[in-house]
């Protein structure tokens, strides 16, 4: 009766397939299809597209092997039939199923599916198996091409091809019927047919191109549908054409059907587990692969080789099955008890705990189980950890009635390693070389007091970039000069404040045990030789990692320069900076007291917040002014060039906010004749640089001069001398605001002193005015009136007083 309604139901489509197919092929197919559960829809659906008229070719999607015949798939038509928004669900189901986002809540992460990673990264295309050996048991069939070659009393050189009829047409031979017979049965068979004919010949017979195939994918495959494949195609490799089962398809029951009949019942964790592919088959057409939904699913976590969902056989799993699966336990697992959490009666949840003894790996496992095995704690029952400033540090064993000094019984265990690579360094390492070609870039441009190439790298760029130069060289130095100096302090131990930490185990609370280290090591009888207990941690500190009292603090300052010893010092206590450079040789016959630096970390600091805090006020100016201009601007013509003054108001500002301050102090010594006995007797600070130039025999003038140069320095000329050497200054000068930036640091300007020019306007060439040294610079400032900007920024004199800017700032922050 079922077979009668499914007849009526394609009873249209039946007619024409009879015309296109043999009526064995015809009714093996639709057999096959029908033992596979495919109903009449479907069928009406696949059979079309195994007609003969179609034309194959080799997919380039991921359907593998499967070569895909010309026209929309029935693949392809159901996809189409997708609506986006139907697509995108399709596709998160098949990312995970719901025991996945169940186990996930108790685990917090998403574990896989074991063996499903198998699938996920198979290539977009396969090669058809075509290249590999036939084997001795394939069965010859229509499309396939037989290669025959014959020579003695006949000569035959021919490709055959077995028809339809499965047979194939020899000429001088005639007719012969070849398929069902085995590869391996084939030479003999033709042998014999053409022995018939002919005598005294010798006979080889090969197979050429193979012919294709096509089976069906059902049930829970990723992408199932009709493929047609390789006739030397196995189970597995049509598994990968197909992409194999979807995460709600089994991977231990894959069945290929054959005329309604079961041949293999396919493990796939055999072939995964043990390499086990016995039970693959070779597929014949029309064969299908059924894939059944997924069985009994077990989860394990923590300390196992592979963490992931597992598919039980049968019901009789038990706790070994499944460690087995998974992997055996990691280094780290502890081996004593594991976790269940079980569905009971499919109604609740519950905890379960037991001992992994014999018993309790004969335990079976249930469907919906998630075993958690722990990891061993990582407490040490017999250790002392010893870290810090230490040559050593690590765990050492603990012993009964040890204390601190057998932990540390000399003070060469209180060495650290990077000192000892230190001392016996003996050529400089990469970055070291690094930082001392820049430091050469650095001096080069400071030696040419503006160097054109240093001047051309800040000219280049309006933007925030402009000082990239300038930082990289100031970085340069900062690194190069601390790296002894910090190098030194690392090694210095605090000898006064070490600790010992300790957990008290019934309250779970940390007691911190201070002690002095240097009596510790000194005298085992001293108090602070503390009793030491199983899991202390004793942590020894540099003098670096906690700030200890002034007096006890090791002060280093580099000296470079005119100096008969220059270097790295360590700074005596209450030692002043006239003391220091007394005490390491004083000075050379060349040095330049005058011009020299002393620059100081924490005025650098100090400076840069300043100048940053400055911009900062000057950027809100420039918006509020911007703002009301263009709210009194009469045309667009005006409020456009509002803006285009805001614009450069800006920029300029951008430069002072990446202009960097040198924290130079200035040191107030004469400027004629100046001795070590003028040297301020100032305390000194770490990282305190003090630098003494050679005696100079320049003075230079900038800004808005018609001829910006450095011109050699003549005693008792004045400023005025320099300006009318230098052309006088511009159109575009600030006349009123010229400041002299003298060699020391110190800046004078106008509005300080009326003795740099007789005057400003009109005659240059006047003898009096001040006086210049060597090293000195004339800065003649763009007059920034025509900008209507902020006051604040019009007296570049006092910007350059407040925060001590170098001349190379004065190239740095020109319009």
């Amino acid at each position: 009766h079922k077979w009668a309604t499914w007849a009526r139901s394609a009873g249209a489509l039946l007619l024409p397939l009879t015309l296109l197919f043999p009526t064995a092929t015809l009714a093996q197919v639709l057999n096959n299809a029908r033992g596979a559960g495919i109903g009449v829809t479907e069928q009406s659906g696949l059979l079309p597209e195994m007609a003969i008229g179609s034309t194959p070719m080799i997919s380039n999607s991921r359907d593998g092997l499967a070569l895909k015949m010309s026209g929309p798939s029935v693949l392809e038509k159901n996809a189409a039939a997708i609506e986006p928004r139907d697509r995108q669900a399709v596709a998160e189901e098949d990312v995970s199923n719901e025991f996945q986002d169940f186990v996930a809540k108790s685990v917090g992460r998403k574990l896989p599916m074991y063996g499903f990673s198998l699938f996920s990264d198979v290539p977009d295309t396969f090669a058809p198996v075509e290249n590999i050996p036939v084997t001795p048991d394939y069965l010859i069939g229509p499309g396939d091409e037989i290669v025959i070659k014959a020579w003695g009393q006949v000569d035959i050189d021919f490709h055959a091809v077995v028809n339809r009829n499965g047979a194939i047409d020899i000429p001088k031979v005639g007719n012969i019927n070849v398929a069902g017979i085995r590869y391996q049965q084939l030479q003999g068979y033709l042998k014999s047919a053409i022995g018939r004919v002919f005598r005294n010949f010798d006979l080889n017979v090969t197979l050429g191109k193979l012919r294709s195939i096509q089976v069906f994918v059902v049930g829970q495959a990723k992408r199932p549908g009709v493929y047609t494949v390789s006739s030397l195609s196995t189970l597995v490799n049509t598994l990968f054409a197909s992409g194999g089962p979807s995460v709600k398809g089994s991977l231990r029951h894959i069945q290929v059907k054959r005329n309604g009949k079961l041949v293999t019942d396919f493990d796939l964790y055999e072939l995964l587990l043990k390499g086990d592919k016995t039970k693959d088959v070779a597929l014949l057409a029309g064969d299908v692969i059924y894939i059944p939904p997924v069985g009994h699913l077990v989860a394990i976590s923590g300390s196992v080789n592979n963490s992931a969902i597992y598919e039980i056989k049968d019901e009789k799993a038990t706790l070994a099955n499944l460690i087995e699966l998974a992997g055996g336990f990691t280094t780290t697992a502890a081996g004593q008890k594991v976790m269940v959490e079980r569905i009971a009666d499919r109604t609740m949840r519950k905890v379960e705990e037991f001992e992994l003894d014999k018993l309790g790996l004969e335990r079976r496992v249930q469907d919906g189980d998630l075993i958690q095995v722990r990891a061993i704690k990582g407490q040490f029952d017999n250790a002392i950890t010893l870290r810090g400033n230490v040559a050593d540090p690590g765990r050492r064993p603990w012993k009964q009635g040890m204390r601190v000094k057998d932990l540390i019984p000399t003070v060469d265990a209180l060495i650290i390693p990077s000192y000892w690579e230190k001392q016996n360094q003996v050529f400089p390492s990469p970055a070291q070389e690094s930082s001392r070609m820049q430091a050469d870039i650095k001096d080069t441009a400071r030696k040419t007091n503006g160097d054109k190439m240093l001047e051309g790298k800040l000219k280049k760029s309006k933007t925030n970039g402009d000082n990239a130069l300038a930082d990289q060289l100031k970085k340069s130095e900062s690194n190069d000069d601390k790296t002894l100096e910090e190098q030194l302090k690392k090694t210095e131990i605090n000898w006064d404040y070490a600790l010992i930490e300790r957990l008290n185990k019934a309250d779970l609370s940390n007691t911190l045990i201070p002690f002095n280290l240097g009596k510790a090591i000194a005298d085992e009888k001293s108090v602070e030789n503390y009793l030491l207990q199983p899991g202390d941690v004793i942590t020894i500190f540099s003098k670096e990692d906690i700030q200890v009292p002034i007096g006890k603090r090791s002060v280093y300052v580099r000296l470079e320069g005119e100096i008969n010893a220059a270097g790295v010092y360590k700074v005596l206590p209450g030692e002043t900076l006239r003391q220091l450079v007394e005490r390491v040789g004083g000075l050379t016959p060349n040095a330049y007291l005058f011009g020299a630096e002393l620059n100081r970390d924490s005025v650098r600091e100090m400076q840069q917040k300043r100048l940053q805090t400055m911009a900062d006020r000057m950027e809100a100016d420039i918006n509020r002014n911007l703002v009301a201009k263009q709210q009194a601007a009469i045309s667009p013509e005006d409020a456009n060039s509002a803006k285009i003054q805001a614009e450069a108001q800006a920029a300029l500002v951008q430069k002072i906010r990446s202009t960097r301050a040198t924290g130079r102090v200035v040191l107030e010594m004469p400027a004629q004749n100046a001795t070590i006995r003028d040297i301020p007797d100032i305390a000194l600070e770490d990282g305190d640089q003090f630098v003494v130039p050679s005696t100079p025999s320049t003075v230079s003038v900038m800004g808005m001069v018609y001829n910006e140069n450095t011109f050699i320095h003549h005693p008792g000329k004045h400023v005025s001398d320099y300006l009318e050497q230098a052309g006088g200054p511009t159109r575009d000068a600030d006349e009123a605001r010229i400041y002299l930036l003298r060699a020391d640091g110190s800046v004078l300007s106008t509005r300080k002193s009326n003795s740099i020019l007789s005057r400003f306007s009109g005659d240059f060439g006047g003898s009096n005015g001040e006086e210049l040294m060597p090293g000195d610079t004339v800065v003649v400032p763009e007059l920034l009136d025509k900008f209507a900007f902020t006051k604040e920024l019009k007296d570049w004199a006092q910007i350059f007083y407040q925060f001590a800017l170098g001349v190379g700032s004065i190239k740095l922050l020109r319009l």
